[in-house]
């Protein structure tokens, strides 16, 4: 993955410009967690049934690295403000910047091949100082010549009740990722943002189309 992740990389070829005192990345270091704690809080992200077998991921200086190799397919890691939207909603973009942010996910098989290299894309793009502009601009150009995969319908759990997912929206509610390419939220009903039904999330008619389901709030998953 690494030598993936430099060959993305080329696509950024835009250098990052200063930011703004409104739009600036705090240090890496108040992205990072100690290890242990972020291995404890990403299988907060689906059933044990799911974690106890899953590869598991930790955010170091040089990426995600992979720390326990599963064998049920899935990948749970915790994503940062830099797994933000690439075009919209507009305003969630610039939660890049936000080092609050913590997302225990979990990716199933067909997510960890097709989905998450374009996360970790994007969580490289960010720790190199791109703005979300030039993030976008990078990830279109990897998806374009083929860099990216093209994303595969498929899914991943957001179960934690530890998350964090940006000022605004704090732990909000446990829910499902589904990615399908393309969608808008006319295809799922036209339910409101925020609702507690399924609704587009990211990226409407796009490649990075996400659908949100909503689950029951009971199914959160606490730390231990």
């Amino acid at each position: 993955m690494k030598a993936t992740v430099l060959a993305l990389l080329t696509f950024a070829t835009v250098p990052a410009t200063p930011a703004t005192a409104q739009s600036a990345y705090p240090p890496l270091q108040d992205y990072v967690m100690p290890q242990e704690a972020e291995i404890t809080l990403a299988r907060t992200a689906a059933p044990a049934s799911v974690t106890a077998k899953a590869t598991i991921k930790v955010l170091t200086s040089a990426g995600y690295r992979i720390v326990h190799s599963g064998e049920n397919g899935f990948t749970c890691l915790v994503m940062r403000g830099w797994s933000a939207p690439t075009y919209t909603p507009q305003p969630f973009r610039d939660f890049v910047y936000d080092a609050t942010i913590r997302a225990p996910i979990c990716f199933d098989a067909v997510a960890t091949r097709s989905v998450l290299p374009y996360y970790e894309l994007r969580s490289a793009l960010g720790m190199a100082g791109k703005t979300p502009a030039q993030i976008a601009d990078a990830v279109q150009a990897a998806y374009a010549t083929g860099q990216l995969p093209r994303r595969e319908a498929s899914f991943a759990y957001m179960w934690s009740a530890e998350q964090m997912l940006g000022r605004g929206i704090g732990s909000w509610r446990p829910h499902i990722m589904v990615f399908l390419p393309y969608y808008d939220n006319t295809m799922v009903g036209g339910n409101a943002f925020g609702s507690p039904l399924p609704q587009l999330s990211d990226d409407a008619a796009t490649p990075f189309s996400v659908v949100v389901i909503p689950v029951d709030s009971g199914l959160a998953i606490r730390l231990p």
